[in-house]
């Protein structure tokens, strides 16, 4: 021990004596350890030796991560959290995570717009893996908009350089309904057996909206949300459009508009049927097992030799002995409500085994049943059918039960399951099924109805236009040779009434016909670009000289 010359700091004495062990200065006098006493300074610079607790380069105390390793750490823990919120498994979020550090050059990132590109890099591997994610159920778990995700993914694609339907395919509207069948909590508590089945009529009924062209050009989901609605109603399940809507993650209103387009491609198949003009927009789904049943057997049949059917025969394009032996069957118990006429297509149950017996396909094919015969079997079937409800009412008849209301497991047979539109098809092959109905693209149909909706108006411009111009010439309709007879009288009618029924529209279609606008540009509908160029631009100005100044 030594002693020093400096005081102690509690006693004022002098009498300090440092430990040999610890290096520490103690008073001898009070026995308290000195503080600060054994402070050894750094010297050197920046290349000096290193201090005790800190090192050089480091961020925060005692860590031995650099900032960039605590970045990428922080992104690869975002990344796992947004994939297991969407239900991706491992091998997908690891390769979310390389896709991710092949675009950022393994920096990942931070930030508001990070979230963003997880998405849309969720949402690419999913699409180049062939598998279901609808971008809507992405945003919804990101919490952002869809536009802007949607933006990310077409930056995201453009910069891996994914190319065709190969490398990017298709958005899966069959997978996605398979999807939404799995995860819907309406169908939760069903059996796995009814779950099938009902995915089986769901995926042939989502195919046939695809042939129909419902999904073309427009959002997958809304379709997805109407089929599981309807397929719901046809197998006893209690389903509401807002609440699959909502988990398909769809708007409603498109939802509903979807399913109702769905309901009137059925009413236009139902047609074929002997009952078809009984079968409405109203009772289309309690008759939607029979129209299923036949469009089911129709894509099962084989391809109509054209040199030897008749025009009849290929309308029909079912087998008609089955169909003619099933009518005018006797025993058959319905599950109806026997006073409702909406319910005599119960009357079609077509089963495979009937009684019929076939005598080969060349004796079918000269049978040359019309539409006109089955109506008629069909009626006489009725008016049996009427006679023997009088007579059990008198007590004649024996052994048949009267039922009310619409009984689904009285029609439970009406699903075969063996057609090839319940499987996964290519877009091919579902056009060249013939399920009944060849639609048009609805927004094709909905644009020829506003042409000729335009070409009416553009018809009455120029009678209006020629009676004002000259007030005292012969009949108008009669001497212009652009209107029909039908457009004609239309305009005639219209003419009677008051000035205040011409709107808007016409009074535009009036002033560009005036402006010698051609009649094709009109029926198109761009009137604001017509009107910036043919009546307020007026053509080229001319340019006016410059005036010298004084």
């Amino acid at each position: 021990m030594s002693s020093s010359s400096r005081g102690c700091t509690s006693c004022r004495s002098n009498s300090l004596v440092r430990d040999d062990i610890t290096g520490n200065l103690i008073c001898a006098t009070c026995g308290i350890v000195q503080e600060f006493d054994n402070f050894d300074a750094q010297l050197g610079g920046l290349n000096g030796p290193q201090g005790t607790f800190v090192r050089v380069g480091t961020a925060g105390t005692g860590t031995l991560y650099s900032y960039k390793e605590k970045k990428v750490f922080e992104a690869q823990k975002l990344i796992d959290y947004f994939t297991s919120r969407l239900g991706l498994s491992g091998p997908i979020s690891n390769d979310v995570k390389t896709m991710i550090a092949r675009i950022t050059d393994e920096e990942f990132g931070q930030g508001d717009w990070f979230p963003i590109l997880i998405g849309a890099c969720a949402y690419v591997v999913m699409r180049k893996d062939n598998k279901s994610l609808p971008i809507a159920e992405v945003a919804s778990v990101i919490g952002t908009d869809i536009y802007e995700l949607g933006r990310m993914v077409a930056r995201v694609v453009d910069f891996l350089g994914l190319k065709g339907p190969q490398e990017f395919p298709e958005f899966d509207v069959v997978g996605s309904f398979e999807r939404a069948v799995r995860t819907s909590l309406s169908f939760s508590r069903l059996g796995r057996d009814k779950v099938e089945r009902i995915r089986k009529q769901g995926v042939f009924l989502v195919q046939c909206a695809v042939k129909w062209f419902l999904t073309t050009g427009r959002r997958p989901l809304p379709v997805v949300a109407a089929v599981l609605v309807l397929v719901g109603e046809l197998n006893g399940v209690d389903t509401r459009i807002e609440d699959v809507a909502r988990e398909v993650h769809a708007n409603v209103s498109t939802s509903r508009l979807r399913y109702r387009e769905l309901l009137e491609s059925l009413v236009e198949v139902a047609q074929a049927l002997p009952w078809g003009k009984d079968v409405t927009l109203k009772n289309v789904v309690k008759n939607a097992p029979f129209v299923i049943q036949y469009m089911e057997r129709k894509s099962m049949a084989k391809p109509i030799d054209m040199t030897r059917a008749t025009k009849e025969s290929e309308v029909v394009g079912v087998d008609l002995g089955d169909v003619i032996s099933e009518c005018l069957r006797k025993d058959v118990e319905y599950g109806i409500d026997v006073n409702s006429r909406e319910n005599d297509s119960q009357y079609f149950e077509v089963e495979e085994n009937s009684g019929f017996a076939r005598s080969g396909d060349d004796e079918l094919d000269r049978m040359k049943i019309s539409h006109e015969c089955l109506s008629f079997f069909y009626n006489e079937f009725l008016n049996e059918a009427g006679h023997e409800k009088s007579m059990e009412g008198s007590g004649e008849v024996r052994g048949r039960k009267r039922k009310r209301g619409f009984e689904l497991h009285a029609c439970r047979d009406w699903w075969n399951g063996k057609s090839e539109l319940t499987k996964k098809l290519l877009l091919r092959q579902i056009l060249e099924k013939d399920v009944g109905l060849d639609a048009l693209p609805p927004s094709f149909v909905s644009g020829c109805r506003v042409y000729k909706r335009r070409r009416k108006k553009i018809n009455a411009a120029k009678l209006r236009i020629k009676r004002v111009m000259d007030p005292s010439g012969p009949d108008l309709i009669e001497s212009i040779d652009i209107c029909s007879s039908e457009d004609a009288r239309a305009v005639k009618k219209r003419n009677r009434k008051r000035v205040s029924d011409v709107d808007w529209e016409d009074l535009i279609i009036e002033t560009l016909l005036l402006h010698e606008v051609r009649e094709e540009e009109i029926e198109k509908g761009h009137y604001n670009t017509l009107l910036e160029v043919h009546v307020f631009n007026g053509g080229v100005m001319p340019e006016v000289p410059a005036t010298k100044a004084k």
